[in-house]
């Protein structure tokens, strides 16, 4: 069981380190949001049918994605072995739990809706995870590793915090205030601290970095970016389905929410200095999870 973030037995400890100011940030995210209490959601739905039409590949994936946060937290503990004490504590008691919650409010929300239940993974460790874990004990590759986890994550929650405020908007048009007021905008106004720490740490982290580093981080970045919880075709295909469904799938709608989700990203590795709004490889993973999404309802 996590421990709670009143009793962990490191909280002392990160009270004299240099990172004060993200404990201070973390501290306040757990005291002031809590992990949404199932208890408090209200399931109540007036008009299930067409919630279901419109947003179930939403509620799909978005309910897998957050319920994966346990595989994620297992990956950390892998690629991190050397992680600082305020990354830990952010995402074992903070990150985890409220994540976690989510996944359960969305995937009991799709269940009472007759859909599915989120079909998820969390245990495998892929190959490419455990080599990375092996590569992290060298010198200099962990805070490589700590960099890309950073802009994992702030893309990762800049993306969730548009897709939560265009079902929140999506779902009032539909007179769902219920699903509003006690899932949907509880769970989004969670997930801007979650950004907040990722940029914190990745401004702080940045500038420390040698020059091979930071070409390593740009390079590897460059080749593995794919939207959270999209591994395979298939995955990718429903990031592009969840995007036309909370109507950002068309070409000048996909451009505003990738130059949304990319502007940290872009801005912090120098992109935006080179006049490029959102780094390439962004461009080209959100356009390929559309095409991908596409193709599949052609072939239908």
């Amino acid at each position: 069981m996590l421990s709670s973030p009143s009793t962990s037995p490191a909280r002392g400890a990160l009270r004299t380190t240099p990172d004060r100011r993200l404990v201070d940030h973390v501290d306040r995210i757990a005291q002031e949001h809590p992990p949404i209490d199932l208890a408090t959601c209200d399931f109540t739905v007036n008009r299930p049918d067409q919630v279901v039409r419109r947003f179930a590949p939403v509620l799909s994936y978005m309910a897998r994605a957050e319920l994966e946060v346990e595989r994620n937290s297992l990956e950390l503990a892998v690629m991190l072995p050397h992680a600082p004490e305020v990354d830990r504590y952010f995402y074992e008691e903070v990150w985890t739990p409220q994540e976690a919650n989510h996944g359960l409010a969305l995937d009991e929300l799709q269940v009472r809706l007759g859909l599915s239940p989120a079909q998820t993974d969390l245990t495998t460790l892929t190959r490419k995870v455990r080599a990375v874990g092996a590569m992290a004990h060298l010198p200099g590759i962990q805070d490589v590793v700590r960099m890309l986890y950073y802009l994992t994550g702030m893309t990762t929650e800049r993306s969730a915090i548009v897709a939560y405020r265009h079902l929140e908007d999506g779902l009032a048009e539909l007179g769902e205030g219920a699903l509003v007021e006690t899932i949907v905008a509880p769970i989004r106004r969670q997930e801007p601290g979650h950004f907040a720490f990722y940029r914190l740490s990745s401004r702080d982290l940045w500038p420390r970095l040698a020059q091979w580093q930071r070409w390593l981080v740009r390079r590897l970045r460059q080749v593995s970016f794919a939207p959270v919880a999209a591994g395979d075709n298939h995955q990718k295909s429903d990031v592009g389905d969840m995007m036309i469904a909370l109507g950002v799938g068309t070409a000048e709608s996909s451009e505003a929410f990738v130059k949304t989700v990319a502007r940290s990203e872009a801005e912090l590795l120098g992109a935006a200095s080179r006049g490029l709004e959102v780094p390439p490889y962004i461009v080209r993973s959100f356009r390929e999870c559309l095409a991908l999404a596409r193709h599949r309802a052609e072939a239908a």
